[in-house]
C-alpha cells in the first residue's frame, strides 16, 4: 500500500520560509511568506519541486542584485 501524499508543503530557501504550496486540481499553488518571493504568490506549478526551483531562482536573482556594485553615473 502506498503512502498518501501531502496536500501542502513549506518551501525554505537558505533557512528562510519562502512560502507554502498547496495541492489543488491543477497542481500546486504558491503562497508567499516573505516579500522577496511575492512575485511567485498565487502562481500555479506542476509540482512542489518546481515551485521550490522557482523560489530558489528568485532568491538567487535578488541576492545577485543585492551584491552587484552600483554603477556611477
Amino acid at each position: 500500500m502506498s503512502e498518501p501524499q501531502s496536500n501542502a508543503y513549506i518551501i525554505e530557501i537558505h533557512d528562510r520560509a519562502a512560502g507554502i504550496v498547496t495541492r489543488d486540481e491543477r497542481g500546486f499553488r504558491f503562497f508567499s511568506s516573505e516579500r522577496v518571493f511575492d512575485s511567485l504568490d498565487g502562481r500555479q506549478f506542476r509540482s512542489a519541486r518546481e515551485a521550490e526551483r522557482a523560489a530558489r531562482a528568485v532568491f538567487s536573482e535578488r541576492s545577485g542584485r543585492a551584491n552587484s556594485p552600483l554603477l556611477a553615473i
